[in-house]
């Protein structure tokens, strides 16, 4: 099946000001680890001259597939090259010569449409199907193995932690309850349990099981996991000057990120009253106190960029 239409496939959030945040320059070296339909990789390429470079990234097949085929089209005079490959690989993909020296990265950690919107991935609460949610399908572990196997104690935690969910305890108590007499083995049966757990004020105010399975997806994937390790990977890798773009979702992710960087501007551990003997320098700064958001025309063309963060940090020239 051939992609004419590459943004019905999957709409990119805040385009404009993420290429505003990293200031691509002609001939740099540039990464973006989720390119998910090729969105965002595409206006970076565009900008690129014979000596520019992309890697474009994303550990889902279909959407690196997708993406080098968007890329393609463009037939643009960068150089590219797509890797599929979850954050925690950076470090054994990225060429030895290249580390150091990348100009801008880009990471935007939001589900793409065609995840959600596809049945058979299992993403979403708002459509039945089977109850996955891998982003790598390679991978064994799968939402309905998680939600079969975790203790009611687990559970609890996992939704307490990843969803922030407020009934996370009951939630998890019905689900073991259910599972007892039935297997959970879709979308719909998940969300049918947790819609029936939570008390009936709660099922007002959006869709009760969003957080639980917001929980779960994060779970699945080990998305805490592998974006703790790329902030910690990202300052060994960077340019002089080079910049970082990320674009969160959820609480969760746009704290990690905001902390990250707030760690890079400001990485020395000595009391504050004291003078400084831990030696630790600023990386650089961030490039806009904060969070951009999407405005009105976005949000409205594009509900899901509704929720979009971005923040951004330039690391100092050396």
């Amino acid at each position: 099946m051939t992609f004419r239409d590459f943004n019905a496939w999957h709409t990119p959030v805040l385009v404009e000001e993420t290429m505003e945040a990293l200031d691509v320059k002609k001939n740099g070296l540039y990464l973006d680890l989720t390119c998910g339909g090729g969105g965002h990789s595409a206006e970076i390429l565009k900008k690129l001259g014979d000596n520019g470079r992309l890697y474009a990234a994303d550990r889902d097949a279909t959407s690196v597939r997708i993406c080098e085929e968007r890329l393609f089209a463009l037939k643009a005079t960068g150089q590219f090259r797509t890797v599929v490959a979850p954050f925690s690989a950076l470090a054994d993909w990225l060429p030895e010569e290249d580390r150091g020296k990348v100009n801008g990265l880009l990471a935007d950690l939001g589900v793409s449409s065609h995840q959600l919107d596809n049945p058979k991935r299992g993403f979403s609460y708002l459509h039945d199907g089977p109850l996955d949610m891998r982003m790598d399908r390679s991978q064994e572990e799968t939402a309905e193995k998680l939600i079969a196997t975790l203790t009611q104690d687990e559970l609890t935690c996992v939704f307490r932690a990843y969803g922030e969910e407020q009934y996370a305890a009951r939630i998890a108590r019905a689900i073991v309850h259910a599972r007892r007499e039935m297997p959970i083995r879709t979308t719909g049966k998940l969300a049918e349990i947790v819609s029936q757990a939570v008390p009936p004020k709660a099922r007002r105010s959006g869709h009760p099981a969003r957080r639980v399975f917001q929980a779960v997806r994060m779970a699945v994937n080990h998305e805490y996991d592998e974006l703790s390790t790329l902030l910690e990977t990202i300052p060994d890798i960077m340019a002089s000057g080079g910049r970082v773009v990320i674009i969160s979702f959820h609480s969760i992710d746009d704290r990690m990120v905001k902390q990250a960087m707030r760690r890079w501007e400001h990485p020395c551990e000595c009391p504050s009253d004291l003078p400084c003997v831990c030696g630790k320098k600023p990386l650089g700064r961030a490039v806009q106190r904060q969070s951009i958001v999407a405005g009105d025309r976005e949000k409205e063309n594009n509900p899901r960029s509704r929720s979009a963060r971005l923040r951004a940090f330039k690391f100092k020239e050396r």
